[in-house]
């Protein structure tokens, strides 16, 4: 069955990606993380790794720059690892998951779905950074900024970019690729590896 409105692929969404959500957040522990400078910049070159695999891989399948440029965040996040201490070329090498990206529309509204929505806890983690390390969204936290003050905005747009691509694509392509990109996440982010 085919969801076509925006409420019931967005509560099917939640309801069944929600065991791989909250696997994430248990293991990420992003607040021991972002409790030092070295820790904060551990987890963002991880988090670069992710985005340097999956943007390209979403702006080609997608090939709507106007709708996904805005909420690309890489850009961000190499910022972020240069105010913290690493040059371009060390943002360069930094190493990328395995996993292949979403390959279709459902597979990538699936994926965008896991991280538009981290753009909202992001705004949580923002603050938290901004007073544990005293960065701010200009200086090295312009990644957990997200959308800033337009987040509210932005999700509301996806979501009904969402509805229009469950009614076309199909809920459960979407639904399986979200939980995909999140368990493809929660190994990739919290595999021990090196501080950048």
């Amino acid at each position: 069955m085919i969801d076509s409105g925006g409420d019931d692929i967005l509560a099917r969404l939640r309801a069944e990606t929600r065991e791989a959500h909250e696997a994430i957040e248990r293991d990420l522990a992003w607040e021991t993380r972002v409790s030092t400078r070295e820790g904060y910049r551990g987890l963002l070159a991880r988090f670069w790794g992710f985005h340097a695999a999956w943007e390209p891989a979403l702006a080609e399948v997608l090939a709507d720059d106007a709708f996904f440029g805005p909420r690309r965040r890489l850009d961000r996040l190499s910022a972020d690892l240069r105010h913290l201490g690493l040059d371009d070329a060390a943002i360069r090498a930094l190493p990328r998951p395995a996993a292949v990206p979403p390959r279709d529309r459902a597979e990538a509204f699936g994926s965008l779905y896991v991280l538009e929505g981290s753009t909202l806890g992001g705004q949580v983690i923002a603050r938290h950074v901004t007073q544990q390390l005293g960065l701010t969204g200009e200086d090295g936290c312009r990644y957990y900024r997200g959308h800033g003050r337009d987040t509210g905005a932005m999700w509301k747009a996806f979501r009904l970019r969402l509805a229009e691509e469950a009614g076309t694509a199909g809920a459960e392509a979407i639904v399986a690729s979200a939980t995909r990109t999140f368990d493809t996440m929660r190994l990739w982010l919290c595999a021990p590896s090196d501080p950048a």
